[in-house]
Parts: C-alpha cells; structure tokens; sequence
C-alpha cells in the first residue's frame, strides 16, 4: 500500500525534531455546492531541525514516531530533505537487477 504523501506550511517549530504541519484542502459543500477551505495540523519528524516557520513543507505517512507523530518531513521548499536512519526507501527488486 503506497504512503501518503501531503503538502502544507510549517505553523510551529518549536519542540525539538518536531514540526506542525497545517494541510489545507478545498471540499464541495454538498448542499450550496459551493468550495470551502479545510484544514488539519499534523505533528511530523524533522530529525535536523530544519525546516523553519513559514516553510512550504512535504511530508510522508511513516511508522509511529510517538503518541501523535506519524509523519516524516521528505521536502522542504522543494528541496529534499536526507532521512533519518530507520526511515530510508526499501530497495526495489527491479534496481537491483
């Protein structure tokens, strides 16, 4: 099953190898059929302390990390972001062929 992936802008930084993710996306309302904005904050893993508040961030479904982080930071600004050990892409057998 793939991973999800989402994109969103960093609102917190300030606990240590964890950020605040706020994930915006726009729904038909089913009665006035016109779009509303909503959005969701996800606490996720930023082992380097990188990403900053204001960033435009991607992050990744991952293994729990804690009681409510369960997502990993993959990119930041488009940039790539290095993973932690523990959280590298499993090797695909049609590469090593």
């Amino acid at each position: 099953m793939p991973k999800r992936v989402l994109t969103g802008r960093v609102v917190s930084d300030k606990t240590d190898k964890t950020i605040t993710v706020l994930v915006e996306r726009r729904v038909m309302h089913p009665l006035y059929k016109k779009f509303i904005r909503r959005s969701k904050k996800y606490a996720a893993h930023d082992d380097a302390n990188l990403a900053k508040e204001g960033d435009l961030v991607t992050i990744e479904e991952c293994r729990p990390i804690s009681k409510r982080k369960s997502w990993l930071l993959i990119a930041r600004n488009g940039d790539a972001v290095e993973r932690p050990a523990g959280f590298e892409l499993p090797a695909t057998e049609g590469a090593a062929a």
